[in-house]
Formats: C-alpha cells, structure tokens, sequence
C-alpha cells in the first residue's frame, strides 16, 4: 500500500465541509496547540460551546474568495498509516471550475451530501467531474446525520440516490458513509449513534484505500521541457571537457519507465535513437519511472526541442490534428464554434479552431444534449482541429497522455480543462 494518497474534498455550500475538513485534522491531531487555542477563543467569542472546527479552512476559504490566494487550498497531514496530501475545492457553483483544478490528480475524492437535502445540482456536477476525470475513488460522506436523527431510512434513501446518478454518470465504484461531522460521528472512529451501521470511518477508509499507479505500467513518454547544452562561458574553464558536447533533452516522465539502451521515437519527427545515459541531477541512472524529472541523452544527434515527446518505440502513439475532446469550460467567456484557441498538450502549445461544439452536458438530467456555445462551468465535447500534430492518447487510456488545457491566444488565461475522448490519425 502506498504512503502517500492525494485527495480532495468538493461539497456543495453549507454541506459542512470546513468542519469535516477541521475535525478530520483535529481527530488526527494535525492541529496545533496555539492553532486550537485561537479556534477556542473565537468560538467562545461567538457564544458557542464547542470549537467551531470549521475555522480550521474557513480562513483560507475566506481569503480565496477575497482573490487573494489560489483558489484551491492544500493541506498536509498524516496518521500512522498514511501521508495526506488533501485539495480544499471551494463549494460555491461559480467555482466548480476549480474542483477541476483539486481533483486533476487525486486519487479519491470525498464529496459532501447533506443528510437533509440529498442528491442536487451541485452534488451531480462533482459526479461528472470526477467521471470526467476518472478519479480511481470516490467517497460520498453523507453529512449531518444527527440532523435527521441518525435515520438508516434516510441514509439509505440518499444512498440510492447517490448511485443512482454516479451510475448514470459513469462512475465505476462509489462508496458511501454517514457521517456527522459537528459532532465526530464517523469521522476518525466509528459512531455508537449508528450501530445500524457496520462499514468503515471515513478514516479507515481513506487509510486503507489501495493506490494503483497506472502510470508506471504505461508506455514510456517523456514531453520535453527543456535542451540542456551546456556553452563553454557557462561551464567554466575549468569544467570537464566532455560538457562541451553535451546534449541532454530534460523534462518529467509522465508515464512508464525508460532504461539505458532503450529504443526510443522522438515526436512528431518519428526519428529514432537509442538512450544513452539518464542524468538525475549529478546522478547517473540506468533506469527512471514516472514521475521522476530527468535528462535523457541520445546515441544519435538527432533533432529535438522543447515540445517534442519522446517514446518508447514499442508503442508510438498516433500523431492527430482532428480529435474531440471533453472540455469542463473554465472562462466567462463563452466557447463559440470556429473560436481560434491554443491548446497545450504536454509541453507542446499548437494553434487550434474549435470545429464543431458536439454536445453540451445536462447536469439535471445527466445527458448529452445540442448546443452551439459551452458557457462558464459547462461540460462538452468539442471537435478540435490542430494546426500541428500532437501525440494525443484517449483519456480512458492515460491520464497524461489524454489531457490537455485549452487556453486563450490574445490573453493567455486558461480556458478549458480537458479530456480527449477520441482522435482521428493523420493521413
């Protein structure tokens, strides 16, 4: 099992989200004791009687809305079992666009559900989030509890409709757990309120979910960042004279691993060359896996820039200027068929005309429907046709090798996050 799991957390408004957040740190004691203290103090101050654990994130939270900070907010802490490394999303339904950004690279995401309310809009828009992003796992706390008196019928009436729409939606595998998060029930430890229940704590589950790293068992890919070739001035006179004929091609392993002695492809040219050697800093390796950040050197003299992808030669993936992809429309500003964008595709950054708007996404009724424009937080598929070819690979597939940003040509702002359903080769 691995020690590390990156989550993320998404809720609709007054889900209690904060206080899950905040009682999940402090269970953990991951909260310091002046942190406490303070969070004592201004919950005595509010006439309250217990500490409002919600202070914990609410701080930040307020800060994000200010445009002060990033909008999603990270935390770290850790438990005897495992490390967290956990993405605050915010809840209001103009920020959706951010849980996009907080569950990109998550291997599980708790959603919040209040116990009162159920399944709404904003509860299906986090489920096709993270269909879209295929989240390994998805938790769905069923918060508030002792708001319904600690009802089994209630919580089995949410839990059906909870499945019901990740099944409608595509989600492969949801679990769910009643929660209260005021009071701690089910949180770190299991609730006597509900001994009708008999699964897991949040807690245990989140400490004992598996992390299958797919990324090590793909293909081989390398989108490279940077030509390192040391200049003489730079180096130094004194410097070994073999750097006067380094070459090494820098950037991160998105997936697979490469070893010394290695066939590999460069992209889009399709010239091929053996590897070399791997530099890890002043290291030398023989073998590097994703994600590490590496330099790779060539037996050949061949032509590579920054842009370029280099791949194993057992699986070159197809060179496409046609795909569709799925976008989570990110901008104000709305997506009208044949707009002119940017979009970026590892390190690559090609020119691109929206074709055709293919559908748009019904978050009340969970289909696809006709549209002609993907307004803010909206969910499409878009033809996209690329003035050069890129080695895109289907999201369903890789991750890495299926995601792309979309951006704006004038300003440079992000536009899109998105998922390449499809690709159409070239001729």
């Amino acid at each position: 099992m691995s020690t590390l799991l990156r989550l993320a957390t998404a809720g609709s408004v007054d889900d209690g989200k904060s206080t899950l957040v905040g009682r999940l740190l402090h269970d953990t004691k991951n909260v310091l004791a002046d942190q406490m203290l303070s969070i004592e103090r201004v919950s005595r101050e509010r006439g309250m009687g217990a500490p409002d654990l919600a202070l914990l994130t609410d701080g930040l939270r307020a800060e994000r809305e200010q445009g002060i900070t990033i909008d999603v907010a990270h935390r770290y802490f850790a438990t005897a079992n495992r490390s967290f490394v956990l993405a605050d999303c915010p809840g209001h339904v103009e920020y959706t666009r951010n849980m996009v950004t907080g569950s990109s690279t998550a291997d599980a995401v708790v959603l919040l559900v209040d116990a009162r309310h159920g399944v709404i809009e904003q509860t299906r828009r986090h489920l096709a989030v993270v269909a879209l992003l295929r989240t390994p796992h998805v938790i769905v706390a069923v918060n508030k509890v002792d708001l319904v008196g600690y009802s089994q019928e209630r919580f089995a009436e949410v839990d059906a409709q909870v499945r019901a729409a990740a099944a409608e939606l595509g989600v492969r595998k949801v679990t769910t757990v009643p929660v209260s998060a005021l009071v701690g029930d089910n949180v770190a430890e299991r609730s006597a309120a509900m001994p009708w229940y008999e699964g897991p704590s949040l807690l245990e589950l989140i400490e004992t979910i598996p992390v299958l790293d797919d990324t090590i068992e793909a293909p081989f890919r390398l989108p490279v960042q940077l030509v390192v070739r040391p200049q003489g001035a730079a180096i130094g006179a004194d410097a070994d004279p073999s750097l006067l004929d380094y070459r090494g091609y820098a950037g991160r392993i998105t997936s697979g691993s490469v070893a010394v002695g290695d066939e590999v492809v460069v992209l889009p040219s399709g010239r091929r060359s053996s590897v070399a050697g791997i530099d890890l800093g002043s290291r030398t390796l023989e073998r590097a896996s994703a994600p590490s950040s590496v330099t790779i050197r060539l037996t050949d003299d061949v032509d590579v820039s920054r842009g370029d992808t280099l791949v194993t030669a057992e699986d070159v993936p197809t060179l496409t200027r046609s795909l569709d992809a799925r976008l989570c429309w990110l901008s104000p500003t709305p997506l009208r068929e044949r707009a002119r964008v940017l979009v970026k595709h590892g390190t690559a950054t090609v020119t691109a005309i929206a074709e055709r708007i293919e559908n748009r996404l019904d978050v009340d009724t969970l289909t696809d429907g006709p549209a002609d424009t993907l307004e803010l937080n909206d969910i499409g598929t878009v033809a996209l046709r690329l003035a050069s070819p890129i080695p895109a690979e289907e999201y369903a597939r890789t991750r890495a090798g299926g995601a792309l940003v979309v951006v704006d040509p004038a300003s440079g702002a992000t536009l899109a996050a998105g998922m390449v359903e499809s690709i159409r080769a070239e001729g």
